[in-house]
């Protein structure tokens, strides 16, 4: 039995790592100074929110939600449920003066009224799907947005979201796997 844990568990953790792109060799509780003292204020690196700054879609009314959208993201990743139900609210409110904000708008009230955060990052799914959609649709009149992936996301399937960073933060898993996950494609 001793012989069976000491050959699989480093195959078990191989796998993880190969999965995640070997980012999860390195201890992702040793972040650099700045972005922990963001995270214990519960507020956005300021690397992440200078980059945000920079991004301007092309439709005024989905640029403010992604703004909020970047809030939420933040929120998922620093792992704070309030947080989040505050960005999800802004969303809310900011996507109910889309055209086509529907979506967006129900997957955000989900978001405000979970229980829980795991609940509220399925709902994070939904609504980074149909904000990929609308952000390639409406274009960017500057700055950069990725579209970023984690395949282990909900029993690997995987889950996609979007960051005005090129550095991977995931949303899904916070703290417990912060860098896994690839950018998949930049829309300029």
């Amino acid at each position: 039995m001793k012989q069976i844990i000491k050959v699989g568990l480093p195959m078990i953790s191989m796998v993880a790592m190969v999965a995640c792109g070997g980012n999860e060799a390195k201890n992702d509780h040793q972040e650099d100074g700045h972005d922990h003292a963001a995270r214990q204020n519960n507020q956005q690196p300021v690397e992440q929110a200078q980059q945000t700054a920079s991004v301007k879609l092309k439709d005024d009314n989905l640029n403010a939600v992604y703004q909020h959208y970047v809030h939420l993201s933040t929120a998922l990743v620093n792992s704070d449920a309030n947080e989040a139900k505050v960005a999800a609210n802004a969303i809310e409110a900011g996507a109910k003066q889309m055209s086509g904000g529907g979506t967006i708008a129900s997957a955000a009230a989900k978001i405000t009224t979970a229980k829980d955060l795991e609940t509220q990052r399925k709902h994070y799914e939904t609504l980074s799907n149909e904000m990929t959609k609308l952000v390639k649709q409406a274009g960017l009149e500057s700055g950069q947005v990725y579209v970023q992936h984690c395949p282990m996301a909900f029993n690997d399937k995987g889950a996609s979201w979007l960051s005005s960073n090129e550095e991977i933060r995931n949303p899904y898993f916070g703290d417990k796997m912060l860098k896994c996950g690839e950018v998949k494609e930049t829309i300029k």
